[in-house]
């Protein structure tokens, strides 16, 4: 693992949540904890890390959170079936190890369905944290409106268990996919790039690829409970959004903004699927300006950065 890998690996610990290996990282405020912790949700096929450049200016007046999903980054990677609730299971436990019961949420990609099982949980009255805040970044909430990728759609055309030791699922095709996201204004560190791929290899993780990718096929199944969760939950909703994302499509915002006419937007032009990797300093400013960043207030309202 390169320099940032191993820096991101030395902020963080393993803790035994649900019974499994998992990453974990716990920033304090920087200064004074003015707001409840912000819990981060990352995407598919990526990890925690995908956050490096942003915790610490999330953190300058509350504690943040986050870890690696099953399956994901430095945690554990078994063999077997994933699905959102046992994800939303372990971040329930995470919490719960931490004392924790009063909190924002910052999603991303898969992070947002998993957010939605949480979202649909309190709804239901099986999770009793109490939720302050909430911040949706890029991801295929309303699944028909999404563009699949020709590599999403391989790995979905594969069965549902992982591929043998032998299979040609190397760096070149899976960072290539991660890349395809981005916007075609996105220029990426290549560390940056070795150290994703760093994460998703671990433990021969991308070999796990096309169990994990099964999210979307449950997505399709429940997208009433996950999506649904996130649009009728009462606590205040902010979406960040990188317009160029050629597969969570600005139209899911606009649907979205129909169902929560209340939420605050904020649309990044010249941003891919992944805006905390490709414009940190944006994205930032985008989330303080919505009231989940750095030193923010409340924010209400839509936007368009520039």
């Amino acid at each position: 693992m390169n320099g940032p890998g191993r820096a991101w690996e030395a902020r963080g610990r393993i803790r035994t949540l649900c019974g499994r290996n998992i990453f974990t990282v716990d920033i304090p405020a920087a200064g004074t904890e003015a707001r409840p912790p912000l819990l981060l949700l990352h995407g598919f096929p990526t990890s925690s890390f995908d956050f490096h450049l942003v915790v610490d200016r999330l953190a300058t007046d509350r504690r943040v959170l986050a870890f690696d999903m099953l399956g994901y980054g430095l945690s554990d990677k078994p063999d077997l079936a994933y699905t959102m609730g046992l994800q939303a299971d372990i971040a329930m436990a995470f919490l719960s190890a931490l004392g924790v019961d009063r909190l924002g949420l910052l999603t991303h990609d898969v992070g947002d369905t998993v957010g939605g099982e949480l979202l649909a949980r309190h709804l239901e009255g099986a999770w009793t944290a109490e939720i302050a805040d909430r911040t949706l970044a890029n991801g295929s909430i309303y699944v028909g409106l999404a563009q699949l990728s020709a590599g999403q759609r391989a790995l979905l055309d594969l069965p549902d268990r992982r591929l043998p030791d032998e299979a040609p699922l190397g760096r070149d095709a899976v960072m290539a996919g991660v890349a395809a996201t981005f916007s075609p204004a996105t220029v990426v560190d290549p560390e940056e790039l070795e150290a994703q791929w760093a994460m998703i290899a671990h433990d021969d993780g991308h070999l796990l690829l096309p169990r994990l990718i099964r999210y979307i096929e449950e997505r399709r199944r429940s997208e009433s409970r996950f999506t649904g969760a996130i649009e009728r939950h009462p606590s205040p909703l902010a979406v960040v959004w990188g317009v160029d994302d050629p597969i969570a499509v600005p139209a899911m915002v606009e649907r979205l903004s129909g169902a929560r006419p209340d939420c605050s937007v904020t649309l990044l032009h010249g941003v891919g699927h992944y805006p905390m990797v490709e414009a940190p300093d944006r994205f930032v400013e985008a989330l303080a300006g919505a009231g989940a960043g750095a030193g923010a207030g409340a924010g209400a309202g839509s936007g368009s950065g520039d």
